[in-house]
């Protein structure tokens, strides 16, 4: 967790570290984080958890409805998810569902939200100034964070991490036996059940807050929103025509995935298919290290496609490097012609 912060971390840094450290279970911060990235734009600073409760629910029920797991998480009944359940069948108004949600919906997730690692992040995105309290102030660090490059990403990369725990949580299976596979078609996540495939999410959405909302190779600012002129192409690290030397298997893997600007991956002097200089495996190395240091499915899944150990995973990119290089199978040593400071 130290490692993703860094020595100067930013607001985004410290968001994201919620986001994608913070312990999961029976906290519902991913509907409070959503729900924050909602409210705040309209301006206000003082936001009644009556306010809070309309979207908090929302965006409750929409991923209730596609797992409705989370009570399988705790066995402690939680009022809040009944009242969710009650509304879906009929049974309690919007109204009723609401006023239930501003009593019941936020007991755990506004004391536990800003925990990371046993700790408390430095900074806060929102305070309540006691308990039982009937509003939260945001803070000028969320608004600030809002306001920059990064506050259009940020939305997406939640709902990214929560349909992956949600994932988890549905498939109902050992935590080692998933294994998110991806769709370069569609370039979207998923994993297979017995008789079917189940997609979760975007790989981009999944990714960026990995990368900390920046190009790998050049760390300038990218977009995971489709409708973007900068949106991020899903580049493979190891080209994908390796795919026919079994070299860097598999190369599809999450692994071997990583979010580019345009630019590098496909403009004037960029990668397409050759192999990055050397000096970019130990970005690879970091990069994938945080998505371990993270929670399922992606960490399970990195393990099984690179080692169970940090010795195994490093093993196993110099390996393949080599391998690639060696062969001469494809061209090397690209790197782009002009690099921000870097951020990992």
């Amino acid at each position: 967790m130290s490692h993703f912060w860094g020595d100067a971390p930013s607001i985004e840094d410290y968001w994201r570290g919620i986001i994608l450290f913070g312990k999961n279970v029976a906290s519902y911060k991913f509907a409070l984080a959503q729900s924050l990235l909602e409210l705040a734009p309209g301006g206000k600073s003082i936001i009644t958890l009556d306010e809070l409760a309309e979207p908090f629910a929302r965006h409750t029920l929409e991923h209730l409805r596609l797992c409705d797991s989370q009570s399988q998480q705790t066995n402690v009944p939680y009022p809040f998810l009944e009242a969710c359940r009650h509304y879906d069948r009929g049974e309690i108004s919007y109204e009723e569902l609401i006023s239930i949600t501003a009593k019941e919906g936020f007991k755990v997730v506004l004391d536990k939200f800003h925990n990371v690692n046993q700790g408390e992040t430095p900074l806060r995105f929102f305070a309540c100034e006691r308990r039982g309290a009937k509003a939260i102030t945001l803070t000028d660090e969320l608004f600030g964070m809002l306001s920059g490059n990064q506050g259009q990403n940020l939305p997406q990369e939640v709902d990214a991490r929560w349909r992956l725990v949600e994932t988890a949580w549905e498939l109902k299976v050992s935590r080692n036996l998933i294994n998110v596979g991806y769709d370069a078609d569609l370039e979207l996540l998923f994993v297979r059940k017995p008789m079917s495939r189940v997609n979760i999410t975007s790989c981009r959405g999944a990714l960026n807050g990995y990368q900390k909302g920046k190009c790998f190779y050049c760390f300038g600012d990218i977009s995971i929103i489709s409708s973007a002129i900068d949106l991020t192409d899903v580049d493979h690290f190891f080209p994908r025509v390796l795919i026919n030397y079994n070299i860097a298997h598999p190369v599809d893997g999450i692994w071997n995935l990583v979010l580019a600007c345009v630019s590098c991956n496909r403009g004037v002097g960029g990668k397409f298919d050759r192999l990055p200089h050397k000096r970019y495996l130990e970005r690879l190395y970091t990069r994938n290290e945080f998505l371990i240091g993270s929670h399922h499915p992606l960490r399970e899944t990195l393990i099984q496609q690179t080692g169970n150990s940090e010795p195994k995973r490093r093993s196993f990119l110099e390996r393949n490097y080599n391998a690639a290089k060696t062969g001469r199978l494809i061209n090397s040593n690209w790197q782009p012609a002009f690099e921000y400071p870097p951020v990992f």
